[in-house]
């Protein structure tokens, strides 16, 4: 029986314990491997040795739950929507009226705590592990609705490239980054090699709120300039890279990293989704970045050898950035037009604690109740389709045979 679906997600979260995938990898690195313990104080834990537990309170498994139910503690994975099999994530997505979701991993509980595995080999090996299985298991029950991300190693540039070429060659149409390609905080030239071959595979690149700046990398630089004089630093604290991003949230310094390195000027053609950073205050930061650009760029090119891009940032915003809206955010569909209505792109947060799930098309509705048609097509399916390659018909799909029809 044929369905019409209300949205396609641009950002959800793919909630599996380890033990879903970590069989697949070699024996020698299994004892390195992220595992499920239970936590002194109640709940689910995730356990890497030599790493602090990491309690699965702070996964947020809200989905399903109201907000007189719901606690941020002594959460228990299994049986809660979105950490199911594939076939029942297809049902959760009937029972909301999802015609598909793009499904980033847990960043905190996968890519950033699979960082703490010490052995780089082992690291690898659960990031090859990982994708493999989300390819060849998960995503493949249906991959029309279940447009699962590659994850990208934080190591060097070769490893980078290397997991690239492998996760075109699985099928993915995404990947997602957690650090610049070359494993670091900051960018670098070399990175150009990554960014060229993903375009060159058709791979849709993804950021899930920013670079992380965490562990190893929360004491690297923001930038390398190429004749950083260490005199004039000391007197001044920041470039102007780090000058462009400070009125901004955390996302701020990833938009400033890109567009001072001067990628889009190399590669016009390229572009990138950051999902889930907020939008309502981008339009803002737009403007002071520009500002503050114009004021730091000079002594900036005199003393440390910046190489300024050749337009504004707000202009490189608008041409080579996507972003996620979720229910709440209003004042962001009222500013649509500073960021562009083709670069917005709707996201339930499935299964955390921002989703409605299975009630999302009232808040739907409410968030784009001002829009005209076009503008909410675009916004609520069609920006998602057009970048991630995805049926141009989805919209119009068969449920589930399990799954609940939405009215």
């Amino acid at each position: 029986m044929a369905m019409q679906y209300d949205f396609v997600s641009s950002d959800t979260h793919l909630e599996v314990l380890p033990e879903r995938w970590t069989g697949r990898v070699d024996t020698k690195y299994r004892d390195d491997m992220p595992r499920t313990v239970p936590h002194p104080n109640g709940g689910d834990a995730l356990y890497i040795e030599g790493a602090p537990l990491f309690q699965v309170a702070f996964l947020d498994l809200r989905a399903g739950r109201t907000n007189e139910d719901w606690r941020p503690f002594d959460v228990k994975v299994e049986d809660t929507a979105g950490v199911g099999s594939a076939e029942q994530r297809l049902q959760e997505q009937d029972q909301d009226g999802c015609a598909a979701e793009v499904l980033f991993p847990n960043m905190q509980a996968g890519p950033g705590f699979w960082r703490n595995i010490r052995d780089n080999g082992a690291y690898l090996a659960a990031i090859r592990a990982f994708n493999d299985w989300l390819a060849e298991e998960y995503c493949a029950v249906d991959p029309r609705r279940l447009l699962g991300l590659g994850v990208m190693p934080m190591s060097t540039l070769q490893d980078s490239l290397a997991e690239l070429e492998h996760c075109a060659k699985l099928g993915f149409k995404g990947i997602v980054l957690s650090a610049f390609p070359n494993g670091k905080a900051y960018p670098l030239l070399e990175d150009d090699q990554f960014w060229k071959a993903a375009m060159d595979m058709n791979m849709r690149l993804t950021v899930h709120v920013a670079f992380d700046r965490n562990g190893d990398r929360a004491d690297q630089p923001t930038f390398i300039y190429p004749d950083e004089n260490p005199e004039i630093m000391s007197k001044v604290k920041r470039g102007v890279v780090d000058e462009m991003s400070r009125l901004g949230l955390r996302s701020a310094t990833s938009f400033s990293q890109m567009i001072a390195s001067g990628v889009f000027d190399r590669l016009p053609d390229m572009k990138i989704f950051f999902a889930e950073t907020r939008l309502g205050w981008i339009p803002f930061w737009m403007n002071e970045a520009d500002f503050w650009f114009e004021r730091h760029r000079h002594w900036s090119q005199r003393y440390l050898g910046f190489q300024p891009p050749k337009r504004k940032p707000s202009e490189y915003m608008k041409e080579h950035f996507l972003f996620s809206v979720q229910g709440p955010e209003l004042v962001a569909i009222e500013l649509r037009d500073h960021v562009g209505v083709d670069h917005i792109m709707f996201a339930t947060d499935f299964p955390h604690i921002e989703c409605e799930w299975p009630n999302t098309k009232p808040s739907l509705e409410a968030l784009t109740a001002s829009l005209p048609p076009e503008e909410k097509y675009k916004i609520v399916a069609g920006n998602v389709i057009d970048y991630f390659d995805m049926d141009p018909d989805i919209l119009q799909g068969t449920p589930s045979q399990a799954g609940n029809s939405v009215a």
